[in-house]
């Protein structure tokens, strides 16, 4: 007896991870693609409209990450989740002690086998409530954690450091990358800038450029600029430009110059 195909979602804020996600599952004919969503309101709407059977859902996305998505859904509608992430800090560690697979970015065709091997297993078994169950106690987990980032994971050159938020300087962005500047290192982490601010404090962290944010408590001067921007000055001599766009809010946190 044929079994009916593994009804599959695909939930992706990059077209080029939709695609990359999409032509793998077609490889395998126990597949089903039903969509694909770009964000997680829709992905909300489709997991409710038309119960899929495994769902791979981005983690970091704007507007409503999956997480969020989760949380809209309610643990007990929840299809098989396969979480797709760069992100390397808190999640990555709450996924691995709930025992949830992940796939990190960027991900080969061999672990893409195994996560889906795993998913039909568990989907097409009695076991298929331990996931919920294990979803429930991260998300458990993700509610009582500290609201903002108080130290950093760094994996380089088969190592794996860790670095206080306390030590940054300020933070450079780079592509899909940051680079953490301190008075010692520079390490670089997959990151995006906007990714890496929501899990910032804002009382001590804040955006002044869209490549650029600063440890507040580093800055030791301030010089206007003619074009309403600013030139800043931090402790270590490095200069940053605040443009007219963050200055505001950097100016909330500051004080207004007398």
């Amino acid at each position: 007896m044929k079994l009916q195909p593994v009804r599959a979602l695909i939930v992706d804020d990059e077209a080029l991870a939709r695609k990359f996600i999409r032509r793998m599952l077609k490889e395998d004919r126990d597949f089903e693609i039903i969509g694909e969503c770009s964000n997680g309101k829709e992905a909300v709407a489709m997991i409710k409209n038309e119960s899929p059977d495994v769902v791979f859902l981005d983690v970091q996305m704007p507007e409503m990450d999956g997480l969020a998505v989760l949380e809209s859904i309610g643990v007990e509608r929840l299809p098989e989740i396969i979480f797709t992430t760069a992100y390397e800090q808190y999640a990555i560690r709450a996924f691995e002690l709930h025992a949830l697979d992940y796939l990190l970015k960027p991900f080969d065709h061999a672990r893409f086998k195994d996560a889906i091997k795993y998913a039909k297993e568990r989907f097409r078994s009695e076991h298929q409530n331990d996931g919920r169950t294990q979803i429930s106690a991260l998300l458990e987990n993700i509610k009582n954690k500290p609201q903002y980032l108080e130290r950093l994971v760094i994996k380089a050159g088969g190592r794996i450091t860790f670095l206080s938020t306390n030590e940054i300087t300020w933070i450079e962005a780079d592509d899909k990358y940051v680079h953490l500047h301190t008075s010692k290192t520079r390490p670089m982490v997959r990151q995006t800038l906007s990714a890496m601010e929501e899990q910032l404090d804002p009382g001590k962290f804040r955006r002044v450029h869209r490549s650029a944010i600063v440890n507040v408590e580093r800055i030791a001067e301030l010089q206007p600029l003619f074009s309403g921007e600013y030139s800043i000055l931090l402790q270590d001599g490095t200069r940053l430009t605040l443009s007219r766009n963050y200055k505001d809010k950097l100016f909330e946190l500051l004080g207004k110059p007398l």
